[in-house]
């Protein structure tokens, strides 16, 4: 593979996953990350991408798959259904992780009266308690990536590093028996961070997810305490998951509601 084939083949992995670290590049090309950076530095000369502290993003993303307004009209009953579940299960006054996840948007709606201290990486769900006195917020600091409202890299990684809750609430783009996948190797790390960072790990998973692969592996099962899922999810795994020592809590869907936008598909988080 030539360099200019290898940089237009850069270009195409960005637009699918719109930002991706060094490491990750390397891997997926089987280059050096000095090769990386020297096609980088080339791409964003050309401006097609943006370099950015440990990574790259796609400035032009052909797609609205990942950006979070577009990813929260999917599935949208079940996920206000799981948040008032998942909210119902937060106790008063407990400190908690929210991560940049739709679905734990919804739960956040739902916890201003439980008066939590929140962590979170998440720039909607920050919006959403700003001016909110009841609530003690810490936004992780990193870069931001405004069409996902999401904090990624290093230092959004050492904030969860160095901290430690009563609960971890998250989400991701798929679980079957193997474990969690999410849509992007940035994400994954820093969602390891936080399941490190808990004394309880609650994923909340709109049946879609269930017995789908997303692009980066997560964890496996074992520090996942409760899935907080809809009536739509297949009973057989949910019975698995039981069975391996997974609390799965079934949360009731209002009738009548539109689960998702018009040709809306499964979406990450």
């Amino acid at each position: 593979m030539t360099a200019e084939e290898r940089q237009h083949r850069i270009e195409e992995y960005l637009q699918q996953v719109e930002f991706a670290s060094l490491e990750e590049l390397a891997k997926a090309f089987q280059v050096s990350l000095s090769t990386i950076r020297r096609d980088l530095s080339l791409l964003e000369a050309a401006g097609t991408v943006k370099r950015t502290h440990g990574g790259a993003r796609i400035l032009a993303p052909k797609s609205d798959e990942f950006t979070f307004s577009a990813r929260d009209t999917h599935q949208l009953a079940e996920k206000e259904a799981i948040g008032r579940a998942c909210a119902a299960l937060v106790q008063p006054n407990q400190s908690l992780i929210l991560d940049a996840g739709t679905t734990v948007y919804h739960v956040a709606r739902h916890l201003e009266e439980k008066a939590p201290q929140i962590v979170t990486n998440s720039l909607p769900v920050a919006n959403l308690f700003a001016s909110a006195n009841r609530v003690e917020l810490v936004l992780s600091g990193g870069v931001l990536y405004p069409r996902l409202g999401v904090l990624v890299g290093p230092l959004a990684v050492e904030t969860f590093s160095k901290i430690h809750v009563d609960v971890a609430i998250m989400s991701a783009g798929g679980i079957t028996l193997e474990g969690l996948t999410n849509s992007h190797s940035l994400l994954v790390d820093i969602q390891r961070a936080m399941i490190r960072a808990a004394a309880k790990v609650i994923m909340c998973l709109d049946h879609t997810k269930f017995g789908r692969r997303s692009l980066a592996y997560l964890c496996d099962l074992d520090p996942i305490d409760v899935v907080v899922t809809d009536s739509g999810a297949p009973q057989e795994l949910v019975a698995a998951l039981q069975a391996r020592g997974v609390e799965v809590v079934m949360a009731p869907v209002v009738s009548g509601t539109q689960s998702s936008a018009a040709g809306g598909g499964p979406a990450p988080g």
